[in-house]
């Protein structure tokens, strides 16, 4: 039976009050060491330093490069930027006007700083990108060079208001899917290979073979002989490896090869005022992954990609929880994100743990998905301490809140009505993916398929979240699968379509304080023989069991309902 009484729920999260004052600083005089955030963060926050360059100043014109031509560039640029640095360091000049250019390779104490008007286009012969050993997707791996890369650096810089190009039309391949009719057709005359089943198109036969017959790549692969299908080993576009003091603020990066802009092992990063942008069908079309970092902002910046926008991640299986670098101590803060996959994204390459990231004032304008968490079993690592405060979402088409430990891994099988799913437990191990302890205050949706769904694992729940003060408006509305210790508290829930409000299924410890909702008609359903100690209260609102309250029999004395 289910017991019926008056109780009062208890949390205290605390969630700092955010107050920022942007420092203005001159175009290309970069002077300041640190960064100090001014504001309280729930965990102590290393101060972020930033480069500091002397006033010398080259321009690549004078280094032979010529604006408004197919001529390229890039010994022009590479070589104002090895003098540059060569002589102490300072600022290398790309002045206003069209400039091709193969990959542009960044050395220490230099900031490439490009004016207003400077279109940095990179160019469609694939000749000019050699194969080099470098990483994917959290992986060693052959892959071409990137249009802007640089390894082992120190104190460096991209800033202005320049715009980068990376031509990625040259190597990504495109899903029919993606298009309309009329672009697919004028796609497919524009030339490139079609796959067997005609459904993807490639722009050469090289990315075809790379990606359709891989039973011809080599067993065991060398820059040598992978040579002839580089075409199908497309890079990200900004590649910073292992680099300290790092400094993007104000260009544009746009149209990628695969990911666009990838900090990898790097410390100190100081990100503000990017537009990042990729076509919405780019294939791998990442905005901003942040991979193996630590110490940095991400501050007023502007996404529309064609996959996820501010992705969180560090390695993947065995060979990132070798690496052993968690991405940890980052404050996102004021950030936009228009078409994307996920708004912001945690994983699925997640390996090496992500922790202390606190997120502040994002909005995300019909991505795909809001606030994305990803693994499966097999990654391993943990994702903890993470803060979410003041998120807007509109018009998104699948979930505002999505946890989903299967990524990638066997489809579930799930009631169409509840959502509930049964899986099997297997025994913890260091592939055993663990995300925990979770604040998400002051969540707006105006209009989701789906408010939250959060699909754990049986051996490892997701667990120790805390949901307050939400107001979402969505056809379907919260539905837990493998969850613990979950407190929700102010949750005002508006359903576009009848159905459950709140369905909860083999979860424990799960306390739902001040519910408001309209549209349902149906309150709870609760289920899951591994169901523990669940505790609604509605507000005031009446429950008529087996109405609005349904509970599988044999797990009724765990449920508690207050009015």
């Amino acid at each position: 039976m289910i017991k019926i009484k008056r109780t009062i729920l208890s949390t205290a999260i605390l969630f700092a009050l955010f107050s920022c004052a942007n420092k203005k600083e001159g175009v290309v005089n970069v002077s300041e060491k640190k960064i100090k955030l001014e504001m309280k963060l729930p965990f102590k926050m290393p101060e972020v330093q930033i480069p500091k360059f002397k006033t010398d100043t080259l321009n690549i014109v004078d280094f032979g490069a010529v604006p408004n031509t197919e001529q390229l560039c890039t010994n022009a640029i590479n070589s104002a930027i090895e003098k540059c640095s060569q002589s102490g360091g300072g600022v290398v000049v790309i002045p206003q006007g069209l400039w091709t250019t193969g990959p542009i390779k960044l050395k220490s104490n230099v900031n490439l700083h490009t004016q207003n008007g400077a279109f940095i286009s990179f160019t469609s012969d694939l000749k000019q990108y050699k194969l080099i050993e470098s990483y994917f997707e959290g992986s060693k791996v052959i892959r071409c060079e990137s249009p802007i890369m640089g390894i082992d650096l120190e104190n460096i810089a991209i800033t202005g208001q320049g715009i980068f190009d990376g031509n990625g039309a040259v190597w990504r391949p495109v899903k029919i899917g993606k298009m309309t009719a009329g672009q697919w057709d004028e796609l497919v005359k524009s030339g490139g290979v079609l796959s067997k089943d005609g459904k993807i198109w490639y722009p050469s036969k090289g990315a075809y073979i790379g990606n359709e017959e891989k039973d011809k790549l080599p067993k065991k692969e060398t820059i040598e002989n992978m040579e002839p299908y580089k075409e199908a080993l497309r890079p990200v576009m900004v590649s910073l490896v292992n680099c300290k003091k790092l400094l993007l603020d104000g260009v544009t990066f746009q149209n990628s090869p695969a990911w666009n802009v990838n900090p990898l092992m790097c410390e100190h990063l100081t990100l503000r005022n990017l537009t990042i942008r990729n076509p919405w069908y780019s294939q791998n079309g990442d905005g901003l992954d942040l991979e193996s970092c630590k110490i940095g902002t991400v501050t007023n910046c502007r996404f529309d990609v064609g996959d996820d926008a501010i992705c969180i991640k560090s390695g993947k299986d065995k060979e990132g929880r070798e690496r052993g670098k968690p991405t940890e101590f980052f404050v996102i803060t004021d950030c936009v994100v228009y078409h994307a996959h996920g708004g912001f994204t945690i994983g699925s390459e997640m390996s090496g743990g992500v922790r202390n990231i606190f997120a502040k004032n994002l909005t995300f304008n019909g991505t795909d998905c809001g606030l994305r968490f990803k693994s499966v079993r097999g990654r391993g690592g943990v994702v903890e301490n993470i803060w979410m405060e003041d998120i807007r979402m509109n018009n998104i088409p699948t979930d505002a809140i999505n946890f989903n430990l299967y990524y990638f891994g066997k489809s579930l099988s799930e009631d169409k009505t509840t959502g509930e799913v049964t899986v099997a437990k297997e025994a913890v191990s260091e592939q055993t993916p663990v995300f925990k302890n979770m604040y998400f205050k002051n969540i707006y949706v105006n209009g989701a398929a789906q408010a939250l769904k959060i699909m754990g694992i049986p051996e490892m729940p997701v667990s120790n979240i805390v949901f307050q003060n939400m107001i979402i408006r969505s056809d379907v509305g919260l539905q837990l699968n493998y969850a613990s210790k979950i407190e929700f508290k102010n949750l005002d829930l508006r359903l576009d379509k009848p159905g459950i409000a709140v369905s909860f299924s083999n979860s424990q410890n799960v306390s739902l304080d001040g519910l408001k909702s309209s549209g349902e008609n149906q309150m709870f359903w609760i289920g899951g023989l591994e169901t523990k100690d669940i505790s609604l209260k509605t507000n005031g609102k009446k429950m008529i069991l087996n109405k609005d309250v349904k509970v599988l029999e044999s797990i009724k004395d765990e449920v508690k309902v207050f009015d």
